[in-house]
């Protein structure tokens, strides 16, 4: 029956029409390449031609895409996630990074629930990792703490456990075989040390409680290769991986949120390696799954170029194992406002469109640190919503309105949200809601922090 509901909440949070922008991938290839000044005006005009087709007065243009443009400008790019499974609600901050679920424990004196002396949890998925054995004290480069089951704490960077693809909050069931899910850290230890030249670890993630997997982001400069245009060769341009799995480019680094980019290449699915063809170091070709075009780049050193490799091919091969939380805002987003039970706020809301400088009221609902709107309190599912990891709230002043709801981000690069209540004892009734859903999820380094403070036992492999 959840599936069902899934399935039918995906079908429902769909973009308004008028909101999805056409490809323009041709044209940014010509603003990129062409240097005359009747190519300038040909592309001035479609430019302007674009910026006229994002029109509509739904403020679904606030809030059903992340943000691909950051600093002054806010703005947002319709064309990029239309195949996203998320339609609807704005999600960058939670899939930025690592979070863990406290729900209301949240006494600083005790650990995440996802922490803590347990069982063996439930609702775990399994995976192998095999780790090839590094030089010096620590060749494997990981650290583990005492707890059932065995959890890594810490992942060491650059270290054969991250190459291997061991994470922080992995929960270590087997070593080299042998299940350790009963059995004192200090034993397990001892197999890992006792073994082979290769460590092979059976690892998992309780789904219930366990961080998201974030998503890659990388920025900087890399000479890109061009055969069209009037000039041929390589060009310095400012690249950007963000979070939604797309690779953007841009003239200059200032330019990135305040200029559209020069294109936008989607990673997943693509191939992507190192390349000698060219005769040229440091080189490495992406082919995108969709479209015969091959992109080649250069960067100034070989770490250079593995670290763009790495986060990119991380990219290529997304993670599409769910939170179990995001599933259960999809299956909230099926049901009518007053079927979610146990809201932390309910009531009416006006947001601010900033695009057009008006507010747009929705029937709202808090829950766990996600944010649905409505059109009304009779409607069937939600138009969409904020994922409100990280951001803090405040009371503040805008244009006209004494008392407005900030909703900051926890970088520039994302968001922020204006909102407003009927009157000013309702906007307080809101913020202090607010602040206690938002405070239910914890940074996943500071669990991590908080758990390693106790006094346990712990071993560095």
């Amino acid at each position: 029956a959840l599936m069902d509901t899934k399935t039918d909440a995906k079908s429902h949070l769909k973009f308004p029409s008028d909101l999805v922008l056409k490809d323009v991938k041709a044209n940014d290839s010509t603003q990129e390449e062409a240097s005359d000044r009747l190519a300038r005006r040909r592309r001035q005009f479609k430019e302007s031609k674009q910026y006229s087709s994002t029109g509509g007065s739904s403020i679904t243009s606030n809030i059903t895409e992340e943000s691909v443009n950051s600093e002054e400008t806010r703005s947002v790019d319709l064309g990029v996630r239309v195949e996203n499974k998320d339609k609807g609600f704005y999600t960058e901050t939670f899939h930025s990074a690592s979070w863990i679920f406290r729900g209301d424990d949240v006494s600083p004196n005790d650990s995440p629930r996802c922490l803590s002396k347990r069982p063996r949890p439930v609702a775990i998925r399994e995976r192998t990792v095999r780790i090839a054995k590094g030089v010096g004290d620590y060749p494997w480069g990981f650290r583990i703490q005492f707890s059932k089951p065995i959890l890594v704490t810490e992942v060491d960077t650059n270290g054969a456990a991250e190459e291997a693809g061991l994470q922080v909050g992995d929960i270590v069931t087997a070593v080299n075989g042998t299940d350790v899910t009963s059995v004192p850290h200090s034993e397990a230890a001892s197999l890992a040390r006792q073994g082979p030249e290769i460590l092979t670890l059976v690892v998992g993630s309780d789904i219930s409680r366990c961080p998201n997997t974030p998503r890659p982001a990388c920025r900087g400069y890399l000479h890109k290769r061009t055969q069209s245009g009037f000039l041929k060769g390589w060009r310095k341009r400012w690249f950007v991986l963000k979070h939604d799995g797309c690779l953007y480019y841009y003239k200059n680094k200032k330019d990135e949120g305040k200029c559209k980019p020069l294109d936008t290449v989607k990673l997943e699915g693509a191939e992507v390696g190192a390349d000698a063809s060219l005769g040229k170091p440091f080189v490495f070709k992406c082919s995108p799954q969709s479209g015969n075009r091959n992109f080649y780049f250069c960067a100034t050193s070989n770490q250079e170029m593995k670290r763009w490799l790495e986060t990119m091919d991380r990219a290529v091969h997304p993670v599409h194992q769910n939170h179990v939380w995001v599933d259960v805002t999809r299956h909230n987003a099926s049901l009518p406002p007053l079927a979610i039970k146990s809201p932390e706020c309910l009531g009416l809301l006006h947001q601010m469109d900033r695009n057009k400088d008006v507010w747009v009221q929705h029937y709202s609902i808090l829950k766990d640190g996600c944010l649905y709107f409505y059109a009304s309190i009779r409607s069937t599912q939600a138009l969409g919503g904020i994922y409100l990891q990280g951001y803090t709230v405040s009371e503040q002043s805008l244009s006209s309105r004494r008392s407005v709801i900030e909703v900051k981000p926890p970088s520039e690069e994302f968001n922020s949200f204006y909102l407003c209540a009927e009157n000013l004892a309702e906007n307080q009734r809101w913020i202090a809601a607010l602040k206690a859903s938002i405070s239910k999820w914890l940074p996943l380094h500071q669990a991590i922090q908080d758990f390693m403070n106790r006094p346990l036992e712990e071993t560095r492999m």
